[in-house]
């Protein structure tokens, strides 16, 4: 008789053990958007009847052992250290990773980008389990060159694409693309997968109404590098302008929220730039309803991932600005006002396109429809691809 498949999964920072008592009562997590890449390994486990080991680096400290599933929450050391510490706890972390693994007797390892430095994760290949990383973001900024320190983690990361790795997942064909050229354009199999959602979470969102107060969206993390401030300056701009009726929502958290706010006040545009802090699923169900448009100015300095940011407005109904820093933007380009990396005045330009021009603006909404489906579409979801790997293995199952 065969064993029990294994599966190892390290999840990044979530919080794992609750996306798992939601998906255990039959329910999404109630804090996320789209499905979860934890709820999409929990459906593929059940579906194949695998024993799981999930490792979350959440600072909540959790454990659950549920018979075929096991949840450990285990922070990394030195949380919030910059320089020499940060990379002693990638290696720290990662040999963690490996013991944990080793232990659970894994036939599979499913790992995701910023769990630890890549090339720790080859020890796993002394013990035959099949590694797989999970790519979700860029390995460096799509518009500049890899800086000494990134050539350094190539170099060293080249085994990881190149030979260690049983096939590699990746967010979108930039993600691949840099992970050909790490491996000199022999990487191992590429899986590429797409952001997934349920057909129902965006049916209550109607369509705009009106054009007065016209409502500007941002929704992401609050930092200078995911553009926000850009954002800023194109509201200082419109005031001083003389612009009316245009209203700029920024919804998220970050470490420069505070610093946001401070600005926003002296800009004097504290009655058009609205901070909203941490929003849930319900709350961004809610401003997307009120918006007209959703803005991510993503900067070229961001290691951007697909940014699912784009892919909720579009199946919103609302046109989206951004440029190719973001790689969502050519999955549903003619939904799209794009505008060239790191340029203020066209996001301020594209604004007003939009908010003066309705045949245009009505044009880009419409074309967000055609798009859609490729969202809905299980076949091309996280949890589909894991399952096309895992299914693809030869041979038996280690006893």
């Amino acid at each position: 008789m065969k064993m029990a498949l294994r599966i190892f999964y390290a999840a990044g920072p979530g919080d794992v053990a609750n996306t798992f008592r939601n998906w255990k009562d039959g329910r999404d997590d109630p804090s996320q958007v789209s499905m979860t890449y934890s709820g999409q390994f929990f459906d593929v486990c059940r579906a194949l009847e695998a024993k799981a080991l999930v490792m979350s680096h959440s600072a909540r400290a959790d454990h659950i052992d549920d018979g075929q599933f096991t949840i450990v929450h285990r922070a990394k050391p030195f949380r919030n250290r910059g320089g020499v510490f940060y990379h002693l706890a990638e290696l720290i972390y990662g040999l963690h990773v490996v013991a944990a693994a080793v232990r659970f007797r894994a036939d599979f390892a499913i790992v995701n980008e910023g769990v630890t430095h890549w090339f720790v994760l080859s020890l796993l290949s002394l013990f035959r389990i099949k590694l797989v990383p999970a790519i979700h973001c860029v390995l460096w900024p799509k518009f500049k060159q890899p800086n000494r320190a990134q050539r350094v983690f190539n170099r060293l990361n080249r085994i990881i694409f190149k030979r260690v790795s049983f096939a590699i997942m990746s967010a979108s064909e930039d993600i691949s693309n840099q992970v050909r050229e790490v491996a000199a354009g022999k990487a191992r199999p590429i899986i590429e997968f797409l952001p997934t959602y349920r057909r129902d979470t965006f049916s209550e969102v109607g369509p705009p109404t009106g054009k007065s107060p016209f409502h500007v969206l941002f929704a992401g993390r609050i930092e200078r590098n995911k553009g926000v401030f850009d954002l800023l300056d194109v509201a200082r701009r419109f005031k001083q302008e003389s612009r009316d009726g245009i209203f700029f929502d920024a919804c998220g958290t970050g470490s420069v929220l505070d610093d946001l706010k401070l600005e926003v006040k002296a800009a004097g545009v504290e009655d058009s730039f609205l901070c909203h802090g941490y929003c849930n699923r319900a709350e961004m169900q809610a401003m997307l309803g009120r918006s007209h448009v959703v803005v991510v100015p993503t900067t070229s300095d961001f290691v951007e991932g697909f940014n699912q940011v784009v892919v909720e407005a579009v199946l919103a109904r609302r046109p989206v600005i951004t440029s190719s820093v973001c790689p969502a933007l050519s999955y549903v380009r003619d939904a799209i006002v794009e505008v060239a990396p790191d340029d203020r005045l066209g996001y301020g330009d594209a604004i007003l396109k939009l908010f003066e021009d309705v045949e245009f603006f009505d044009k880009k909404r419409h074309a967000c429809t055609e798009y859609q489906s490729q969202f809905y579409d299980l076949d091309r979801s996280w949890g589909a691809a894991l399952r096309r790997i895992i299914e693809s293995a030869n041979g038996e199952m280690r006893p």
